[in-house]
């Protein structure tokens, strides 16, 4: 059907959502709009589906969250009873509709016949992952749009390891969320009746509990924390999300006690109220949590996204300003610190390794080495590192001690198996808390790092393309790339690209070799002095990204090099 059909569907449904309808009447005379929420269904892939909240089938409503939970509960009947038995974890975040997207996801289950177990109240996507683990469910529904502005919702589906579903079951789900065509047709059971009957059973503090005995064991050096989790002074911020319910009972748990949460971003609010983009990524999220900083002297200043998967930290300096650290610098110190205090333990294992993604810092790299660990390389997608973890598991063949990706998410112990802003929470105060011992901050631990190792310098370019033709805009920038790839970035010769499409690696004399990694649409240059650049389309938003690491024997140079790549790629992309 073209988007008018399908718009004319909707319209004459009599009973759609009374919200949505008024919706669809204000945007009656604006095609543009309509032709956007109507011209093709919300993707849904291996990272679920995340999007603009409102009316249509390229939107986050009731409807498209029927639909996705049918694709689950299908695949679910083609279990055996027992496996079925075991039931879906459901918890969601603090943007609008949250609930009822994670209500309506149960109701859809309860006309399966499958079991829900939803969260009394929202809660963070790492304890969802935990309790998937915990309660020995078959899958994990997480309703959330993670960092995106308020406008978005969405919608992550997590395999029974805890992990965020792997290719195969995913693949499967969206083969039978295409069979679901017919949006209004699914099934939905009445509430209190699976409410009645245990379809849909509601859990909380029980759980809470037992993720957070876990996070207790995150710490490595309680003398430590026991001996200047009092002095150190943190200020910590949820950006009005999920963060506060249990990064303060976590930090209160490992023994820190002088700390304060940034009052004004304390309380969930969809609109975040506060913030322009509640990201900590974004420098701007930090001004309330810098203004208290400086009332308060505060030593380090942490920001977790509104579903408490990715952090982001800042450091006071001499001169009473704060510095913001990236993804990538806050990984290494962690990465350095783990390491270094596991081996003072004596439990640093011979078989110990870590694990990025291929678009995160080599800076994590050449700490490993020092410390002959090995660093595996994997797909950006948390759900490969989670892979990894299973495989540890299987094999023996070696022992997790971090996992990373450039974009402020880490995980430090496998009890869950995604990105865990409230474990890094702790971990990053407890190096804190070393530092604030030896007379320093995390800001001179990194620059004893890069004095050690190299001055890293990494950076990532997002360009947005929204619309009917953005898709198309990346698609056409990624062939771009691919078929008239350049020789050199700013005069540096590219001495192998990577094309993970297809699994070749190509030098510049034109050696081809395989990529051992599962297929897809990423390139990676190597340069010939040790720089690298990658470029890949978003998984969840209508971007494509552009990735670059540096390396100098000063942070000048390195910072040089990385504003020069930066111009030359934009260069490329304008001709």
């Amino acid at each position: 059907m073209s988007w008018k059909e399908t718009y004319q569907t909707w319209i004459n449904y009599p009973e759609l959502d009374k919200e949505l309808a008024k919706e669809l009447k204000q945007n009656k005379d604006n095609a543009e709009v309509l032709e956007d929420a109507f011209y093709a269904p919300l993707e849904f892939g291996t990272a679920g589906m995340r999007g603009i909240i409102g009316a249509g089938i390229n939107r986050m409503n009731i409807y498209t969250v029927r639909q996705a939970t049918e694709g689950l509960a299908l695949l679910m009947d083609t279990l055996d009873e027992a496996t079925k038995k075991r039931g879906v974890a459901i918890s969601f975040d603090s943007r609008h509709h949250s609930e009822d997207f994670a209500h309506e996801a149960a109701r859809v289950l309860g006309a399966h016949g499958i079991a829900s177990f939803v969260f009394e109240s929202l809660r963070p996507t790492p304890e969802l992952s935990f309790t998937v683990r915990h309660l020995k469910t078959y899958a994990g529904i997480m309703i959330t749009a993670s960092h995106n502005p308020k406008e978005y919702n969405g919608y992550k589906i997590y395999g029974e390891d805890g992990g965020q579903m792997p290719p195969k079951e995913s693949d499967m789900i969206t083969e039978f969320v295409r069979q679901a065509q017919d949006l209004f047709a699914i099934k939905v059971a009445d509430k209190a009746e699976i409410l009645e009957n245990g379809l849909m059973k509601i859990i909380g503090i029980a759980v809470d509990n037992a993720y957070l005995a876990e996070v207790k064991k995150v710490t490595i050096n309680p003398e430590l924390v026991k001996k200047e989790g009092k002095t150190l002074k943190l200020i910590f911020s949820p950006l009005h999300g999920t963060g506060a319910i249990l990064g303060e009972k976590a930090l209160q748990g490992a023994g820190f006690s002088n700390f304060t949460m940034v009052s004004e971003q304390a309380t969930p609010d969809p609109d975040f109220s506060t913030v322009k983009k509640p990201n900590p990524e974004d420098a701007a999220a930090f001004d309330l949590a810098i203004k208290h900083g400086k009332e308060e002297d505060a030593d380090l200043l942490i920001a977790v996204d509104p579903d408490a998967d990715r952090l982001g930290a800042a450091v006071r300096q001499p001169s009473g300003e704060y510095q913001l650290l990236t993804g990538n610098q806050i990984a290494a110190i962690m990465l350095d610190y783990i390491l270094t205090a596991r081996k003072n333990a004596g439990t640093l294992p011979a078989n110990a390794a870590v694990v990025k993604s291929i678009v995160s810092s080599e800076f994590a790299t050449a700490i490993t080495e020092s410390y002959n660990v090995e660093m595996i390389n994997v797909l950006t997608g948390f759900k490969f590192i989670a892979e990894q973890i299973k495989l540890f598991e299987e094999t023996n063949n070696h022992s997790f001690m971090f996992g990373f990706e450039e974009s402020y998410g880490y995980l430090i112990r496998p009890f869950v198996r995604d990105k865990d802003a409230i474990q890094s929470l702790v971990m990053l105060a407890e190096v804190a808390a070393y530092y604030k011992s030896e007379g320093k901050n995390l800001y001179d631990g990194l620059q004893e790092l890069f004095a050690k190792f190299g001055y890293f310098a990494e950076k990532t370019v997002s360009l947005t393309f929204d619309g009917v033709e953005g898709a198309q805009q990346i698609k056409d920038l990624m062939t771009k790339f691919r078929e008239t790839a350049p020789a050199d970035f700013a005069g540096v010769g590219v001495a192998t690209m990577e094309d993970f499409a297809n699994s070749r690696k190509t030098t510049a004399a034109g050696d081809v070799s395989s990529i051992e990694l599962p297929k897809s649409n990423v390139l990676k240059y190597l340069l010939e002095d040790g720089s690298w650049i990658a470029v890949r389309p978003s998984g969840t938003e209508p971007k494509i990204k552009f990735y670059i690491g540096t390396q100098g024997s000063t942070q000048e140079e390195s910072l040089r090099k990385r504003q020069a790549f930066e111009d030359d790629i934009k260069s490329f992309i304008a001709k």
